[in-house]
Formats: structure tokens, sequence, C-alpha cells
């Protein structure tokens, strides 16, 4: 009876001792290890591609779900990553990493391991077989809702884009980063009505996948944007990748090897994304491609076109006058739209934007200047605008000179070669390539949406410098 105070103590002391340390956890690992040792389980194979080499949806929500338990946190290694905010902190699966998870009372575990080709991935569901009848469908429902979920309020428009050649990594061709361009509707230098057009045209589209299968037609759309570098075609596709919340796959041709890599590409692309080829003309033109017009052709509306659905395709050029007329053709490009050169109306809305000048004593010596034919890009003059923001008659002036300068360029260049050069001279390339403050366009133009043969693309053209359709 005497020993007994000192053995309560001696027993809490151990207690404190094995809580404030791994042993505890240590007992209770190497009990599961031995309960679920004693049960025969199943595995189920969840890998990134499937069979055809496009991305395993599936596999994605898993991702979602089992990067969002809080279980994850408790595993003896995981991978920390800042998220789209400076703030916030991601945790992720590594390889051959295991998370456990528990569902109407049942433990399961997930495992993420390489494949055997060594490229992709694949998550592994290990479960008790007694288990299986009773949780398996629920506990894949109840991952497809909480992804779900996660992904409607944390959704991030991501920019993908090709690499070289296929690589060990995650996302084989194709590496992204966060979609972070400023432009949209609202903040596009556009007339009302034809925000109002282009809005309608892609709500349209969203709504109306009843309608396309009914048709037996593949649920896509296609643009094609075309004018002079610096009017806004960057602009625009970044607007409409945010107005629909779709990823952007921007294709460079010039990193595609031939015809079936870029069948590949578009195979590996997700739905609910936007592929963007851009300076479709200038690769065209070049001498040695390694992309055949065929393969071109197979990629905007071949049977591999089908392989996914609501997508929307947008192509890019300088000119559209020396393209195949086979690449124009509806079902390769159902809307056309062209991007003028700024004219005064334009020039006045961005005066207000970048100046917020609305009115001032230059503006009729510049309306004429404009109304003789001389004109920048929106690109131009907004480049001018923000150089001399602080001082808006400054800017003004500027504008001006630049102007006269470029007409008087023009008609040498009339004179001398006997006809114009139409188009900037600049390489595209949209988000990533060689950017300058000129890929940030604003954009300029008025929708025609006037009658049409029924076998010719939707023309959303700009309309007249009076503003007349």
């Amino acid at each position: 009876m005497i020993l007994l105070p000192f053995l309560l103590v001696g027993f809490f002391l151990i207690l404190r001792f094995l809580f404030k340390t791994s042993l505890l956890l240590i007992l209770l690992k190497k009990f599961q290890c031995l309960e679920d040792w004693l049960h025969v389980h199943q595995l189920y194979r969840v890998p990134q591609f499937n069979h055809l080499f496009q991305q395993n949806e599936l596999y994605v929500k898993v991702s979602t779900y089992l990067n969002s338990l809080p279980s994850l946190e408790d595993s003896d290694f995981t991978n920390l990553f800042t998220g789209s905010k400076s703030n916030d902190i991601l945790l992720h699966l590594d390889t051959d990493q295991t998370i456990r998870d528990v569902f109407l009372g049942a433990r399961v575990s997930w495992t993420l391991e390489k494949s055997e080709n060594g490229g992709a991935r694949v998550l592994v569901l290990r479960l008790r077989k007694n288990d299986k009848r009773r949780i398996l469908r629920p506990y894949l429902q109840h991952i497809l809702s909480v992804a779900g979920d996660i992904s409607q309020r944390k959704k991030e428009i991501k920019l993908r884009m090709n690499v070289d050649s296929p690589s060990s990594g995650e996302n084989g061709r194709w590496r992204s980063v966060p979609f972070n361009h400023p432009a949209s509707f609202d903040t596009l230098v556009m007339d009302v009505d034809l925000k109002n057009k282009v809005k309608a045209d892609l709500e349209m589209f969203l709504k109306s996948k009843q309608f396309y299968q009914r048709l037996g037609r593949v649920w896509k759309r296609s643009y094609l944007l075309y004018g002079p570098s610096g009017t806004g075609k960057s602009s625009f596709v970044a607007a409409m990748a945010r107005f629909l919340n779709f990823d952007v796959y921007d294709i460079d041709l010039s990193k595609v090897s031939d015809d079936s890599d870029l069948k590949m590409l578009l195979l590996q692309s997700t739905s609910k994304s936007m592929i963007v080829v851009e300076d479709l003309d200038r690769f065209l033109m070049e001498k040695s491609k390694s992309v055949s017009l065929r393969g071109i052709l197979n990629f905007m509306d071949g049977i591999i076109s089908c392989c996914g659905e609501e997508r929307v395709m947008v192509f890019t050029m300088n000119s559209k006058d020396e393209v195949d007329e086979a690449l124009l053709r509806p079902g390769r490009i159902d809307v056309h739209i062209q991007f003028p050169l700024c004219d005064f109306p334009c020039f006045k809305h961005l005066a207000n934007n970048y100046l917020g000048v609305k009115e001032h004593k230059l503006f009729p010596q510049l309306e004429e200047i404009f109304q003789g034919g001389a004109s920048l890009s929106p690109a131009e003059i907004g480049e001018i605008m923000i150089s001399n923001r602080s001082s808006p008659t400054r800017a003004l002036k500027s504008v001006i000179s630049a102007m006269q300068t470029n007409a008087g360029a023009k008609s040498r260049r009339v004179s001398g070669d006997g006809a114009e050069e139409i188009g900037g001279g600049e390489q595209g390339g949209l988000f990533s390539r060689e950017h300058s403050v000129r890929d940030f366009r604003k954009l300029y133009g008025l929708l025609k949406m006037g009658s049409r043969r029924k076998d010719e693309p939707l023309d959303l053209g700009s309309a007249d410098k009076d503003g007349s359709n």
C-alpha cells in the first residue's frame, strides 16, 4: 500500500513522457500496421493519363481531395509551396508518400507512385477487402463532391506552354504558371455594344452542350483574330479566358516536332480550355516548317479535335489575305474579328484611361491628323501615354509627333516601293515569349453582325471609322 502512490506517480510520468515524444505515435502506428497486416486488402490504381494519353480527370480530383486533408500535415514529410497569393502555403503529396483517410469508419490509404514508364504518376488506393462493397463507390463519390467544391472555391486560371520534348515531369509536355494577365472585358478600350455581343456569343456557347450533341458536332468554338501587331489581340484573348474562366494552352508551333506531336499536345489538353496558336500566318510562310498544312487542318477540325469538349480555339494573324482559304472555312474558323489601327474615337478612350483627359485643346489637331489617314496601334499610343502620364499635354504632343513621323515614313514607303507595307514588324508572342509592353494591347473595333450566307463564317470584323456597321 505504501508503494501504490509511487507507482501511480511513475505511471503518470511515463504517460507524460510518451505524449511529449514520438514513442506513443510509433506504438500507435505499429499497432495499426499489425492490424492491417491481419486483413486482406484491395488495391486500386488511378493513373495520371488514360490509354489515349489524355489527362485522367479522376486523378486530378483525387489529388485535389488528398491535398486538402488535415492528415497531410501529420504525415512524415510533404511538399510545401506558395499559392497565387504570397501568404498562401499549399501542401502537396510527394512521390512514394502515403496518406491515410477514414470514411464511414473504414481506414484507407493513398500512395503516390511513379508509373512503370517513369513519366506520369499513379495514385494507389488501399482498403480492406471486406470494406470494399460498403464504401468504395460512396467514398469515390465523396471525393468527387469535395474536390468539386474545392475547385470551385479556389479556381485559378493556368497558362500552359508546351516544351520542346517530353520529360519525366508531372505534366508531360505542358508547363503551367498562374494566369495573371490583368485584361478583362471591363478594362478593354471597346465599344459597349461590342462587349455585349462578344459576351453573348461566348455565353451562348457555354449553354449549348445539348444543342451540339443533337447536331452531332464537337462542342467547340473557334475564333480568328487578325490585324497589325499592337492592336489588341493579346488583351482580347486574356479577356476571353477570364470571362470563360478557362485555362489557356498557348501552343508554340516552333517547339512542335511534327504533325503527330501536335496531335499529342491537343490530346493532353483538357476540356474547359482555350487553345491559342499565335502568328499562324507567319508560321505558314516559313520555308522550313516542322508541322505541315495538313497537320494544322487536322488539328483544327480533324478526328483528333473531338477528343475533348467545351473548348475554344483561338488563332491570331497579322493578315489573312495570303492564307490558304481552307484554313478559314466554317468549322475550322467560326468567328472572324479584325483588329484595326487606332482611330480618333479609340484615341479618346485611351486618353481618358491613361491620362484622365476627356477633352483637350490638342484634340482638334489630333482628330485632323487621324482624318488625314495617319495612325498608330493602340499599344504604341498607350506606351507614349504611359511614359508621359505626369503631363497630359506633353503626352498628346508626343503622340502628334509620333503620328506625323509615322505618316511621313508611310509616304516614303509608298513612293519608294509602290505599295504600303501593312502591319507591324515586331515578333508576336503573347504571354510568355519575348514580351514587350506593346504585347499588352488595348482592343478597339466594332462587330459587324450583318447578314451572311450559311456557308460563311461569322465575321465580327471592325466597323467603319465613323462607327457605322
